[in-house]
């Protein structure tokens, strides 16, 4: 075994949010004896993509992180501030020789490891990233002249059979630098304006892998037959988790295709991946259309304003929108009828709706929120762009007995529940009429 150095080394965390199966985290522990856990609370990140259900829920997760590497003699060291300054100044605190960070794939992660690097350089210290926020890592698979797949189906094909890094353990013990301060976790309130949804899961690894224990012994093997279903709510809920690190996608993969049912759900963890990988690529798809679109969306700020509140008068719609709401959740299927709903019978812009999105999903996610409503919204990777869910037959088949609908929407049935605000046959003329896409 390679003897561990004696100096100090800093783990940055980021969206890696756990101590089990962390590349970054069992790199740094096996090379050096002395591991500085290193979390910054960057303002100008907050200020641009902070909402209180993100970070509620990322407050969560710290508090749990910490508390796991406390339990194994470690400290999660809490700063405030440029995340790159902070980062220096931890480097400098306790005279670090190496930085390790799991690699993102986000315009403003890549920045953020430019950044990093050239900061660390002044300091004579290198930067290590390692895989660990997707299953398979963005850059280790393309098609031939391309930088990245554009069709999920080959992707898929060739994701599938692709060898994946071991999964690691967590560390048993590590040692701290002398001097470090812990640094307080702050109150929601001082991070963010604004209160979460009353329905916001529990933040934090113990609670994702306590869920993920969950969903592989009671719902994976019902995967496929329930997924669609909305009343039974038979998704993993893991999404979240995924999002902020909580549990390492490549685990899940593991511990999923090894039981009946899992290589459905698997397939999900894919596309969460497929998208990453276009995202590496191509940052720009996150506002620019990935595939241009002819006609002009329309400005129509009061039936926007309808489809955020839920009440565009289509029951599956504003179900999936008082969802959101409530949860800081929505179900798939529910989010994919609601997007085209905005964006094929509305033709309002896409980037509004994922806007919406982003502000209150827990799950918010770069990659998987713009890949999905530039799907949906016929600009992206979809090689049907023209489809158009009509969201009456979807009622029927995803919620026949109107289950799921009635439980978001209390005044479904009565006077109070709105009237379309377009019927589904002039939406569909309409759209048609513009040439579609």
């Amino acid at each position: 075994m390679e003897e561990r150095l004696q100096g100090p080394a800093v783990v940055l965390f980021t969206r890696d949010l756990r101590v089990h199966d962390n590349p970054a985290l069992a790199a740094a522990v096996g090379r050096f004896e002395r591991v500085l856990p290193l979390f910054v609370l960057d303002g100008g990140l907050l200020r641009s993509f902070g909402t209180p259900n993100r970070v509620a829920f990322l407050l969560g997760s710290l508090r749990s992180l910490r508390g796991s590497l406390r339990a194994r003699g470690g400290e999660l060291a809490l700063r405030r501030g440029d995340v790159v300054e902070e980062t220096v100044r931890a480097v400098r605190d306790v005279k670090a020789e190496r930085v390790f960070m799991s690699e993102d794939v986000s315009g403003y992660a890549q920045e953020r490891e430019r950044r990093l690097r050239l900061g660390l350089a002044g300091e004579r210290v290198e930067l290590e990233t390692f895989p660990g926020v997707t299953v398979v890592p963005p850059g280790d698979l393309s098609p031939v002249g391309r930088e990245a797949f554009r069709v999920f189906t080959p992707y898929w094909r060739r994701w599938r059979v692709e060898p994946r890094r071991p999964v690691l353990p967590a560390p048993e013990r590590i040692v701290l630098p002398g001097g470090v301060a812990a640094g307080r976790l702050p109150e929601l309130r001082e991070l963010v304006p604004g209160l979460p949804a009353p329905e916001l899961p529990l933040g934090g690894e113990a609670a994702g892998r306590a869920r993920l224990e969950r969903w592989l012994e009671h719902g994976l093997e019902c995967y496929d037959e329930l997924r669609d279903n909305l009343a039974a709510d038979a998704t993993s809920r893991l999404s979240a988790y995924l999002h902020f690190g909580c549990v390492s996608p490549g685990e899940v993969a593991e511990l999923a295709l090894a039981r009946e049912g899992g290589e459905g759900f698997v397939r999900q963890l894919c596309w969460r991946d497929f998208h990453h990988q276009l995202l590496a690529a191509a940052p720009a798809i996150s506002r620019d259309d990935f595939r241009p679109r002819s006609a002009g969306w329309r400005s129509d700020p009061d039936a926007l304003e309808a489809w955020k509140q839920g009440r565009t008068g289509y029951p599956l719609v504003d179900a999936g929108m008082r969802q959101l709401l409530r949860e800081g959740f929505m179900h798939n299927r529910a989010r994919l009828v609601a997007g085209s709903f905005l964006t094929k019978h509305l033709s309002i812009d896409w980037r509004k709706g994922a806007a919406h999105f982003y502000a209150h999903l827990v799950d918010g996610d770069v990659a998987n929120n713009a890949g999905n409503w530039q799907w949906v919204a016929g600009t992206g990777t979809d090689t049907r762009p023209n489809r158009m869910p009509n969201p009456i037959r979807q009622q029927h088949s995803l919620d026949p007995e109107g289950v799921y609908a009635g439980r978001y929407l209390p005044e479904l049935g009565t006077a109070e529940y709105p009237k379309p605000l377009i019927a589904q046959e002039d939406a569909v003329a309409r759209f048609l009429g513009a040439g579609a896409l």
